[in-house]
């Protein structure tokens, strides 16, 4: 959904390893565009938070979950010397660190900043005063990068919630409202909102215009009425991308803000995916094929003939998701790989 940061888990006695392969994976992101080791060092670093007590050496470390030879070497690189040499040398090249910073901006992605640093700019002062290189998106995620940069505590979108959930109820009580991603994993902090609304009217099968006069217009505009949603980036007839504040509090950041209308049959998959962790999900997929089935985002399927997808499982709750695949459930505290 919106720019996804691995959140650092504090008291955390590998904080500092943590750090370094968070940097290298922003690194091939961002500069390389290696997805594959991307997702490795971001899974390394998962696995080190998770530990409750410090690593002693690389060959400790390789016998965990994600952690082979290469990233275990960095390990004693790091243990031994304090800092890393392929770290170092990323570091010495100032394009890959103007890149990184210019792709920290909400709505610029690693080939556009690329574009903008082969264009001369250098810093988020150049970007300023080039904004006509910017999208309407690109424009919004400078003006507010300060604020967006800022993690957002828990209470903080506790507050959140009860205004989208009393707000979205004065237009129908029948309204679902699930705020997924690390808030609901049970995260102390997150970068961004996610939220899902459903109603259970609104089904895949209903093909009538008026949806019981269901529209994510008129959730945004009730929003907005409060006070709470400052800005559209974009809005659809299903996705809402924006900025939102606490409306009593002027001292509050602004915060990135997105909102997904999803169909009732569908909003249970939706909430295990938007959910996370990434790298949950994709444990998640990987299983749900080896006992042949497709799981994303809208349905859980079975593979039948030549692998093509079946009728969608009747899908009620989370639950229902993992007894199909035959796992057993876990709380979205435990989903935090």
């Amino acid at each position: 959904m919106g720019k996804r940061k691995a959140a650092s888990i504090s008291g955390n006695p590998n904080q500092d390893l943590c750090d370094f392969l968070l940097e290298l994976a922003d690194y091939e992101r961002n500069v390389s565009k290696n997805v594959f080791k991307y997702n490795a060092y971001r899974k390394a670093a998962g696995t080190l938070g998770a530990l409750p007590e410090r690593v002693k050496s690389g060959n400790e470390a390789k016998k965990l979950p994600g952690i082979g030879i290469k990233i275990a070497q960095k390990i004693d690189e790091f243990l031994e010397t304090g800092k890393l040499k392929k770290l170092e040398d990323i570091k010495k090249d100032e394009n890959n660190a103007v890149i990184s910073l210019l792709a920290r901006v909400s709505g610029i992605g690693p080939a556009k900043a690329k574009e903008l640093v082969d264009a001369g700019i250098k810093t988020l002062e150049d970007l300023k005063k080039h904004q006509d290189k910017l999208t309407h998106h690109q424009k919004l995620g400078l003006k507010y990068f300060e604020d967006f940069e800022k993690k957002i505590p828990r209470a903080e979108i506790v507050q959140i919630e009860k205004i989208l959930k009393n707000g979205i109820k004065e237009l129908s009580n029948d309204y679902l409202v699930t705020i997924c991603g690390s808030y609901r994993r049970g995260k102390e902090e997150s970068g961004d909102i996610d939220v899902l609304i459903t109603h259970p009217d609104y089904t895949s099968k209903i093909k009538d215009a008026k949806k019981k006069n269901i529209s994510l217009k008129a959730i945004v505009e009730c929003l907005e009425k409060k006070r709470l949603i400052t800005d559209t980036i974009s809005l659809g007839p299903t996705k809402f991308m924006g900025v939102c504040r606490l409306p009593e509090d002027k001292n509050k950041p602004f915060r990135r803000l997105d909102i997904r209308l999803t169909f009732h049959d569908q909003y249970y998959c939706a909430i295990l995916y938007f959910t996370g962790s990434d790298l949950f999900n994709k444990n998640m997929r990987a299983h749900a094929l080896e006992k042949k089935y497709t799981l994303n985002e809208y349905a859980l399927k079975p593979l039948i003939t030549e692998g093509c997808p079946g009728e969608g499982a009747k899908i009620t709750c989370e639950e229902d998701i993992f007894k199909i695949i035959g796992l057993p459930y876990k709380d979205p505290k435990d989903r935090n790989i």
